[in-house]
């Protein structure tokens, strides 16, 4: 069987797992977090990065961060990950969903003003399979209407947009290192980058539950104390030992994705309609994260599935559209007309991309696609 994912491992992760046992230092912020977030910092330019149990995680303490109420409404698309929406949702807020562009699947830019109204708090883009959305036009909207900006960059690790780094360019990041990610801390994980400094010093004590422990071990204060809302949103050492490893070798990782993302391009071009097969827009560079295409049809869709699976290899489909649940009927609402949400998510199909999948499973998976199209 020729899995869709294996969680990426480089070498080291039980070395530095058994020195973090040995340091005795299991909970969150000791040696090998901080070493994790200051490559962060350093390696895409952020003001501050904090390690998270989950990019979730990270999410719900962006929402508290910037003083979501209830009654607020927040932007994003509905092609996304239920965390997105219900970090907000946790917080009172109604989410206002958006249609997403067709060659991108990203948000699209050009539909979020009319979005737009007097109780808007904040705008969520998420750059899908790591293809940055046009966050110099969503800046400039958010700029002229006083808007918070929170990226949701769980695919985008990695990625770049007009040479920044996705999860740097608006107020806050949001990153996971979930074990479907390029890079993994052990199976869950993520992390959350302020890029406000204004923010940085309420960030820590909201992920320290509420109390200025951050402070108080840096030796700003002698005693530590309740100072705001907040929650326990630190991972494990054990997590962070696992994720510097990654980090080591993230350079490697990422050329290898790239790699595997580029054989199946020129592999289905062959034989594909470019336009079913994912546009790289000019001024960034993606990071590999997923390699999916679209069929005509949900039909053929799940024909297309179904005949891969008898050939052992596992090739699913993504989100179902989160406007079209009941609890995001429930907590929002469509703005506009839904052109390409629904209909490109019930015609997308992912294929297998990991760090390690040998070239002949790529060429079986390959093949298998050659011959159902050619067929």
């Amino acid at each position: 069987m020729i899995h869709f994912n294996r969680p990426p491992k480089v070498g080291n992760e039980f070395d530095y797992i058994q020195k973090a046992i040995a340091s005795d230092k299991l909970c969150g912020d000791g040696p090998f977090s901080k070493k994790c977030e200051s490559w962060i910092e350093s390696n895409f330019k952020t003001k501050k990065a904090l390690l998270t149990p989950s990019c979730t995680a990270a999410l719900e303490l962006a929402a508290i961060l910037v003083d979501i109420q209830k009654g607020d409404e927040v932007i994003m698309p509905s092609y996304t990950f239920v965390s997105t929406a219900n970090a907000f949702v946790l917080r009172g807020a109604k989410i206002v969903f958006v249609d997403i562009r067709p060659d991108t699947l990203n948000i699209n830019e050009s539909l979020i003003e009319k979005a737009i109204t007097k109780k808007t708090k904040a705008i969520v883009p998420v750059h899908y399979a790591g293809v940055s959305c046009d966050m110099e036009k969503i800046m400039d909207i958010a700029n002229q209407h006083n808007i918070w900006v929170i990226e949701d960059a769980a695919q985008g690790v990695m990625s770049t947009y007009k040479g920044k780094a996705l999860g740097t360019i608006g107020h806050i990041g949001c990153f996971s290192f979930h074990e479907t990610k390029n890079y993994s801390s052990g199976g869950e994980g993520g992390a959350i980058l302020i890029n406000d400094s204004d923010l940085i010093s309420r960030a820590e004590i909201i992920r320290e539950k509420g109390t200025n422990r951050s402070q108080f071990l840096n030796g700003q204060v002698d005693k530590y104390t309740w100072q705001d809302v907040g929650s326990s949103f630190l991972p494990s050492e054990l997590q962070a030992a696992y994720l510097l490893a990654q980090l080591d070798s993230a350079e490697e990782i990422n050329s290898f994705r790239l790699d595997v993302w580029n054989k199946y391009f020129n592999s289905l071009s062959k034989f594909l309609n470019k336009s079913f097969l994912p546009t790289i827009p000019e001024d960034l560079e993606h990071n590999a994260h997923m390699f999916y295409f679209l069929l005509k049809s949900n039909t053929q869709r799940d024909e297309f599935i179904s005949y891969m699976k008898e050939h052992k290899i596992m090739t699913p489909f993504h989100y179902v559209p989160l406007h079209s649940s009941p609890a995001g009927a429930n907590f929002g609402s469509f703005c506009g007309e839904d052109l390409f949400t629904t209909s490109i998510s019930s015609r997308l199909v992912r294929l297998p991309l990991y760090y390690g999948i040998s070239d002949s499973d790529l060429k079986r998976v390959c093949g298998c696609i050659e011959s159902y199209f050619c067929k």
